[in-house]
């Protein structure tokens, strides 16, 4: 069974700092591309980012561009997401899912927020 466990989430002011981890289980993780999605309140799930197996390529929504950056341990099975330059508009429920560009949520999410 798949199990992904996010955290590293809180509150942070904006313009602050967070990383994000997603521990997993359950599958061949060195066998899967990787992808963070978001889903503020009210809306949809948002895509953040993806990345391939070797993490040596990564893909980001506009919105991520520029202040966060993806990354992956596979020898932890562990997935990570470092947020730089956090904007209000930032805040949602943070998931990992396994697959490119995939919305399977799995785990209970981290929530961030970015308020003064």
């Amino acid at each position: 069974e798949v199990q992904l466990v996010e955290s590293g989430g809180g509150l942070v002011q904006p313009g602050g700092s967070l990383r994000l981890s997603c521990a997993a289980s359950g599958f061949t993780f060195v066998s899967h591309y990787m992808t963070w999605v978001r889903q503020a309140p009210g809306k949809e799930l948002e895509w953040v980012s993806s990345i391939n197996i070797g993490g040596e390529r990564q893909w980001y929504a506009d919105s991520a561009k520029g202040r966060f950056t993806i990354s992956r341990d596979n020898a932890k099975n562990m997935l990570y997401l470092q947020l730089t330059s956090l904007k209000p508009e930032d805040t949602a429920m943070y998931y990992c899912t396994n697959g490119y560009k995939t919305y399977d949520i799995r785990g209970q999410g981290t929530q961030v927020t970015v308020s003064s």
